[in-house]
């Protein structure tokens, strides 16, 4: 068996997630299992980098999966080709990469990156694409409590409960708003995410934002370790995960 990572992307609006679920057949990883199984003519499993909820985006996605076929980087653009055309309008893929038996796509992520666009002003192009939000926000306020966020490694109270994470420390190394054509973009990369951490972070900061909590509160609720003390998660349909960085001998920069 030969180990591949694939890189792809999708628009996340009409699937219910990566994750293959019971009763929920229409994931990500389900498309790309059946599609993959097709055009390789032998059943395929494919192991995603990490979990993107329903209606969550991803600009740069890897997932691996072992196949007996050895000729797919000899044939690679024939095979990526072959691919694209069976897979719906909103997946596409980019490319295969050759890896070993142990390389994995999820575990040997270095850093992640999400984006979280928001829409100033209303406009029919962006909706599914961003959250319109028309109220005054401070982005200076929301710029200072996000560099609060690297002060931190737990963050209990910006993730979902009853999860099966065995920790919720993460590394944040870089976190922050900018404007870019009438939205504003916050960018925040990590060595991990916890589930619906960034939707969380954003709701609070936006809550900052508008005046409603305090800069100085954000240390208090972090150190809550309490769900309930942060800002409400917002939409799914403005999250994007948009770079997957891995070690230099496995995908070179």
């Amino acid at each position: 068996m030969q180990r591949y990572f694939l890189q792809l992307s999708y628009k996340g609006t009409a699937y219910h997630g990566w994750q293959v679920q019971e009763n929920t057949p229409h994931t990500i990883q389900q498309v790309l299992n059946e599609k993959l199984s097709m055009v390789l003519n032998e059943p395929i499993q494919v192991t995603g980098c990490g979990r993107t909820d329903t209606g969550v985006h991803a600009k740069d996605y890897y997932a691996h999966f072992d196949t007996t076929k050895t000729d797919l980087i000899a044939n690679h653009d024939k095979w990526i080709y072959k691919l694209n055309s069976v897979l719906p309008s909103d997946i596409a893929v980019y490319q295969l990469i050759e890896v070993g038996p142990e390389a994995s796509t999820r575990f040997d992520a270095i850093s992640r990156t999400y984006e979280y666009w928001i829409s100033r002003q209303k406009n029919p192009f962006m909706i599914d694409a961003a959250n319109f939000i028309s109220s005054p926000l401070n982005l200076e306020a929301m710029n200072n409590a996000a560099k609060i966020l690297l002060d931190y490694t737990d963050f209990s109270c910006f993730s979902k409960s009853n999860t099966q994470t065995f920790t919720n420390n993460c590394k944040i190394t870089e976190a922050y708003w900018k404007e870019e054509d009438n939205c504003i973009v916050f960018t925040i990369t990590a060595d991990r995410f916890l589930r619906n951490m960034v939707r969380a972070i954003v709701g609070t900061l936006l809550e900052i934002g508008e005046g409603k909590t305090k800069i100085e509160d954000l240390k208090s609720i972090i150190e809550s370790k309490n769900r309930s003390n942060a800002g409400a998660s917002v939409p799914a349909c403005g999250l994007y995960l948009t770079k997957i960085k891995y070690p230099s001998q496995l995908i070179k920069e």
